[in-house]
């Protein structure tokens, strides 16, 4: 009979980024994605394949690394005439439900930034 070896699995930052960024576009009212650093009034809507720089993702681990989760956070732009607070609400509740879904990993807060408005 075989032995069960325990071990862990890394998931990187740039694949939660990813399927943050893809569930963002998923959401109602998401435009787009701007990019995190941004300058005042520089704000630019990102291609699908550069999503992930309008996310960033940050862990947050206890001091003896027992329980890690993610921070994450979204530079959104949104489609004007919709309600920020509930655009944004969905965008981060659709976000932490996709993150802890697919990578079973917690999410320990979700920020969204809106740097801007457009009409589609």
């Amino acid at each position: 009979m075989a032995q069960k070896q325990n071990g862990s699995i890394l998931i990187a930052d740039e694949v939660i980024a990813d399927l943050a960024g893809y569930a963002a576009m998923e959401s109602y009212g998401v435009v787009g994605m701007a990019n995190a650093s941004f300058l005042e009034g520089a704000a630019q809507l990102l291609p699908r394949q550069r999503l992930r720089r309008g996310v960033r993702v940050t862990p947050a681990c206890t001091e003896d690394n027992t329980d890690c989760a993610v921070e994450i956070d979204l530079y959104v732009v949104i489609e004007y005439g919709t309600n920020l607070a509930e655009v944004s609400r969905n965008l981060s509740d659709r976000v932490v439900y996709t993150i802890e879904h697919l990578t079973e990993m917690k999410v320990a807060r979700c920020d969204v930034h809106v740097v801007d408005i457009k009409v589609r």
